[in-house]
């Protein structure tokens, strides 16, 4: 996550997660439009994750709306790996107390 890719993606979908709600569909594309999604993300640090197969499914979601509840453990991992790799906690998160 969050490398530089040789070939620009076939397709890419962006989302947005607010820790509160169920992740949105705020971007996507194919060819050029998904290279320009992939240049933006890179460029404001956002992890990026190339997933052809969950792309394609994610792709089937009409912009705006939140994903289905069938694929919140697939992005949870996506999210929870992004946090880790970006040195982030999502909001509200604390640290378990050592005894």
């Amino acid at each position: 996550m969050s490398e530089t890719y040789n070939q620009p993606p076939e397709s890419a979908v962006a989302l947005l997660y607010d820790g509160e709600n169920a992740p949105r569909v705020t971007a996507k594309g194919r060819g050029e439009l998904a290279a320009r999604i992939f240049e933006l993300a890179e460029q404001h640090g956002i992890p990026l994750e190339k997933d052809p197969e969950l792309a394609a499914i994610l792709a089937q979601i009409p912009l705006g709306d939140e994903i289905p509840e069938t694929l919140y453990r697939a992005i949870a991992e996506v999210i929870a790996f992004a946090y880790l790799v970006s040195g982030k906690r999502p909001p509200g998160f604390k640290e378990p107390q050592s005894e």
